[in-house]
C-alpha cells in the first residue's frame, strides 16, 4: 500500500506551514497514516514537486541573471524525480491546503484549490482534501474564500486530531522530515482556540475549543526532531504563547535539553498578557531562553476605537502601547547574532466593520507614537482581510469596506512604509550592524536575497548572485521600506 501527502503549504492565524516552515498538519498526518498502515509506504511531496513535472515536464531551469528564481519548484523533496509514479501508484492521496491569513512568501507559493485541482484530477487513487482549507482557503486579501467544485475529492477531514492522539502522531511524523532535504524551522503547536475568541474576521475559534498541549508532549515533540537533526524551531502555533498553562518551564526545558539549538522563536500573543505582573515574568523567560531575533505577533488590527469596537478585537490602542513598552523594557538588547533579543510586531488588517479614512490617522498617529517615544517594532504587517466562510465578518459585511476603501489602501499602505517602517528600521538594525548566519534563497537579476531563521526575519538583499542555501555573515549597508542591503563579511 502507497500512501501520498501532497503537502499544499498553509497559513493561519494561529501557525504557518509555509516553507522554511514545516507545518504541523502534514506532520500529524503522516504520524496517522504510519499508526493506521504500519506496512504501507508514506511519500511526502510538495506542490513544488508537482509543479515542476506538470507545469515544466521535470526540469529545473537555472534563471538568467535577469529574472528572478522561480519559487513556485524551489522546494522540492527527495522524491522529486519520482513524483508522477509516485502518485500512480498511490492508493490514497492526502493534500494538505488552507491559507486563511494571506501574506508574501520570499521562497515559496501556497497551492490553491484552482491550481491543484487539475493536476490531480486524472490519478486513480482515493483522494482526500485537508488542513484549512476544509473550512476555506484564499490566497489573496481583500476576497473571498476560492468558490470550487469538491467533488473530486472522496473525502474532506480537517484532521483536527485530539491532543491525547497527537502525543503519539507528533513523534511517528518527526520521521517526515527524512524526506525533505533543505532546512526547516519546525512549527510546533502549544495550544488550539482563542481565550478571547471574539474577533470578526478569524477562523480560529471556528476550528476549536480552547485547549493546551502538556509541556511534557511539546518536548518529547521536540526532542524527537532534535535528535533527527532539526535546529530550528518556534512555538508558534496558537494564539497567544502567553496564554499557556506555564511556558517558563517548558522554555527552561527545551533549552535544557537542546544544548546546540540555533533558534527557538515564538509567535502570537495577545498584547493584554504581557502588562500583568505574570506577563513580565514570561517576558523575561523568553528573552533568556529564547534566541536573539524573537518578535512577540500583537493582533491589534486596528488602532481606530470605533473599528475595535465593532469587530470585537482583542486589543485596544492604550493596552498596545502599554505591551509595546513593555517588550522593549526587557527585550530590546542586541543578542548574538545581531538582532534585538525580543522585540514586538505589530498586524494591521484593512477591510474590516467600519473602517474609514478615520481609521488611518488613528493607525499613523499611534505608530508615529512609538517612534517618538524611541519604542523598537520590528515589523509592521499590513494586509486585506480573507473574507472566509463562518465568520462574523462574511456574514455581517462581506467585502463591503474592502470595496469602499479600496481606492485608499495603497496610498495607507505607503504611508506606513515611507513614514514609519524605514525610520523604524533605521532604528532597529542601524548601519554597520552585523548579522549573522544570513540564508540566502533566491536571485532576482543580480541581487541575491535572504534571512536569518526565525519569527518574521527581515529580508536581507546582497550584490551579485552568491550560491544559494548557504549561511553568510553580511553587513548592513542600506535601507529599504520592508528590507535591508548589506556586504559579505
Amino acid at each position: 500500500m502507497i500512501i501520498t501527502i501532497l503537502d499544499c503549504y498553509t497559513d493561519e492565524a494561529s501557525g504557518l506551514g509555509v516553507p522554511p516552515y514545516l507545518g504541523t498538519y502534514p506532520r500529524y498526518l503522516y504520524g496517522y497514516l504510519k499508526k493506521q498502515y504500519p506496512d504501507a509506504t508514506i511519500y511526502y511531496l510538495t506542490i513544488d514537486d508537482l509543479r515542476l513535472w506538470k507545469k515544466h515536464n521535470g526540469k529545473q531551469l537555472n534563471p538568467k541573471k535577469s529574472q528572478k528564481t522561480n519559487i513556485g519548484t524551489y522546494n522540492l523533496t527527495f522524491n522529486s524525480e519520482n513524483t508522477l509514479t509516485i502518485l500512480e501508484k498511490s492508493t490514497e492521496l492526502y493534500i494538505n491546503l488552507g491559507v486563511h491569513v494571506p501574506g508574501k512568501y520570499l521562497s515559496a507559493t501556497p497551492g490553491t484549490l484552482k491550481e491543484v485541482i487539475p493536476m490531480i484530477c486524472n490519478l486513480k487513487c482515493k483522494k482526500i482534501l485537508s488542513g484549512p482549507a476544509t473550512i476555506g482557503t484564499q490566497l489573496f486579501g481583500g476576497k473571498f474564500a476560492e468558490k470550487i467544485n469538491l467533488d473530486l475529492f472522496d473525502k474532506i477531514d480537517s484532521m483536527n486530531i485530539p491532543f491525547k492522539e497527537i502525543k503519539e502522531f507528533s513523534i511517528l511524523g518527526a520521521e517526515i522530515i527524512k524526506q525533505i532535504p533543505d532546512i526547516r524551522m519546525i512549527e510546533i503547536e502549544t495550544g488550539r482556540g482563542c481565550n478571547v475568541g471574539r474577533c470578526s474576521f478569524c477562523t480560529e475559534p471556528l476550528k476549536s475549543k480552547v485547549m493546551y498541549r502538556d509541556n511534557k508532549d511539546i518536548l518529547e515533540e521536540i526532542k524527537t526532531f532534535y535528535n533527527l537533526g532539526a535546529r530550528y524551531f518556534r512555538l508558534g502555533k496558537q494564539t497567544c504563547f502567553y496564554s499557556l498553562p506555564d511556558p517558563i518551564t517548558l522554555l527552561k526545558d527545551i533549552r535544557g535539553y537542546c544544548k546546540d539549538i540555533k533558534v527557538l522563536h515564538i509567535d502570537n500573543v495577545n498584547p493584554v498578557f504581557t502588562i500583568t505582573k505574570r506577563g513580565k515574568e514570561i517576558t523575561k523567560a523568553i528573552v533568556e531562553h529564547c534566541t536573539s531575533g524573537n518578535i512577540a505577533a500583537f493582533g491589534v488590527e486596528s488602532f481606530d476605537q470605533k473599528v475595535t469596537k465593532a469587530n470585537t478585537l482583542n486589543c485596544s490602542a492604550p493596552i498596545a502601547y502599554k505591551a509595546v513598552k513593555t517588550i522593549n523594557e526587557f527585550g530590546r538588547e542586541r543578542g548574538d547574532n545581531g538582532m534585538p533579543k525580543f522585540l514586538p510586531g505589530i498586524n494591521i488588517i484593512f477591510g474590516l466593520i467600519d473602517e474609514s479614512k478615520d481609521t488611518h490617522k488613528a493607525n499613523i498617529d499611534c505608530l508615529s507614537k512609538f517612534l517618538e517615544e524611541d519604542l523598537l517594532l520590528r515589523r509592521i504587517n499590513i494586509r486585506q482581510v480573507a473574507i472566509l466562510p463562518g465568520t462574523r465578518l462574511e456574514k455581517e459585511a462581506g467585502n463591503k469596506f474592502i470595496k469602499k476603501n479600496k481606492s485608499n489602501y495603497w496610498k495607507w499602505r505607503d504611508d506606513i512604509r515611507h513614514n514609519i517602517d524605514l525610520p523604524m528600521l533605521k532604528k532597529v538594525i542601524p548601519k554597520d550592524t552585523i548579522l549573522k548566519e544570513v540564508y540566502m534563497e533566491i536571485y532576482e537579476g543580480d541581487t541575491t536575497f535572504g534571512r536569518q531563521f526565525g519569527t518574521y526575519p527581515i529580508v536581507v538583499g546582497v550584490k551579485g548572485r552568491l550560491p544559494l542555501k548557504q549561511f553568510y555573515d553580511v553587513k548592513i549597508i542600506s535601507h529599504n521600506l520592508r528590507s535591508v542591503e548589506g556586504e559579505i563579511i
